[in-house]
């Protein structure tokens, strides 16, 4: 008996060894807006199954950034121990540093790797947002770039980092030494095309995504979640092997790492799945020293969603609220030969209040009832999206706005965000301008 116990022991540590049984996390939309989270268990065989480790960097401009990385970084290389010796396929993805690894084996293996037979066509491209995000209502504010750092010690870093001969703006060189990279059996590249051809070379099916930043490169870079996603592989994030980029000082002024809770939720309700590292090498999931917040979401738990997607014009059914002020945003990429005209913004309701990236707009009210207001040029990024809000003290935005900018005169109709809220502080929750603005943009000429 003892012997056949034995055997049985063997048996599922070869199964275990075969197979990898992973529970996906997402998050499903209900009729009435909220979100429910749910899981899927899944077995991955191995040897179609790839880990990509995004942009961990030897350095970074933000102190913080690097101070997280290295709380994160040992794990995870635990993590890639113990998948590579399974058979999983592991990519190092430091962006910008291919230079520092010209003649590095893992980095010659990637470039002689065979080009796919077909590529998609936006491969090598960065990815600002995919169809299933184009009614998502972004949850943080990350158009300050995202540092968190003290004004003090970041000033020192940023000296500290130029006396070492290197760009306070742009450090690293190459990946972390936190994390190995196996000579004979890993991948190094930052390429899209390449990285694609490594997984159609080895049949790859399951993508895990790790690394930094989750809101901006994990997401976004040609080798990332969104262009994963959109091309057909069963992606998943790491989600407890991430950090965002996101300045607490910023919409909706939470900690560092609840907006990192705040960005995994908007992947696993838009763009693909999550896991955690438990899944991989036991324990429990990883936890910065500095995250005492608990909002791990529960199965069933339901989260309301803070602004929902309108068409402008809009008349709101919402009779209980039509007393409650109006909130309406949508983005504006205004070209820089406008800004050599005056730029004026046209509302015809009574008593709205206007704000151009956070800054409130002067008025004057015309004959024809029409509010006029002005437009600092200074208060406008040429050629960059620019966030526009609307407070409507009683009622709904039946009307559009229009811009005008010179002779030229573009009515602001399409879809717009919505929010119902006695707050002043909806005025300057900007959507995220640098790394992909939301598609709640849309106007029409006039």
């Amino acid at each position: 008996m003892q012997l056949f116990i034995v055997s049985l022991w063997l048996m599922g540590s070869l199964v275990a060894e075969d197979s990898i049984d992973v529970k996906l996390r997402s998050q499903s939309v209900e009729d009435d807006g909220s979100f429910v989270t749910e899981f899927d268990s899944q077995r991955w065989l191995p040897g179609e199954t790839a880990i990509i480790v995004c942009d961990v960097w030897d350095y970074h401009h933000c102190l913080n950034a690097v101070r997280r990385v290295g709380e994160f970084a040992p794990r995870l290389n635990k993590v890639l121990e113990r998948a590579r010796t399974m058979g999983v396929t592991i990519i190092h993805a430091p962006s910008d540093c291919m230079d520092a690894y010209q003649d590095h084996p893992s980095r010659r293996r990637a470039m002689q790797t065979p080009k796919a037979e077909v590529l998609p066509a936006t491969i090598g491209s960065w990815c600002s947002i995919i169809p299933t995000e184009e009614k998502a209502v972004y949850p943080i504010d990350q158009s300050d770039g995202g540092e968190d750092d003290d004004p003090q010690e970041h000033a020192a870093w940023a000296a500290e980092l130029e006396s070492m001969g290197r760009n306070p703006n742009s450090p690293w060189k190459q990946q972390s030494d936190l994390i190995t990279i196996d000579q004979q059996r890993d991948y190094l590249s930052d390429r899209g095309e390449e990285v694609w051809s490594v997984l159609s070379h080895h049949g790859i099916k399951n993508v895990v995504l790790a690394g930094v930043h989750t809101n901006m490169c994990v997401l976004g870079r040609p080798f990332g979640l969104r262009q994963m996603a959109q091309n057909g592989k069963n992606v998943v994030l790491l989600r407890d092997m991430t950090d965002t980029m996101y300045n607490p000082a910023r919409w909706p002024y939470v900690s560092h790492f609840e907006g990192t809770r705040r960005i995994i939720d908007h992947v696993e309700r838009y763009v693909c799945p999550t896991i955690s590292s438990d899944q991989w090498i036991g324990g429990e999931p990883f936890r910065f020293a500095g995250d005492t917040g608990n909002r791990e979401p529960l199965v069933g738990a339901n989260v309301p969603a803070e602004w929902s997607v309108v068409d402008v014009p809009h008349q709101s059914s919402d009779a209980a609220h039509q007393k409650t002020p109006h909130w309406y945003r949508c983005v504006v990429r205004v070209p820089a030969d406008w800004l050599a005209n005056k730029v004026e913004f046209e509302c015809q309701h009574l008593g709205a209040r206007v704000w151009v990236n956070g800054n409130e707009l002067a008025g004057r009210k015309l004959a024809s009832g029409v509010t006029r207001f002005s437009v600092a040029a200074d208060w406008v990024e040429a050629d960059e999206a620019n966030l526009f809000v609307i407070q409507i003290p009683q009622g709904t935005l039946e009307q559009p706005p229009v811009i005008q900018a010179g002779p030229a005169r573009l009515k602001l109709a399409g879809r717009w965000q919505l929010k119902i809220s006695e707050e002043v502080a909806n005025s300057n929750m900007p959507l995220p301008s640098k790394f992909g603005a939301s598609t709640d943009i849309v106007f029409t000429p006039r």
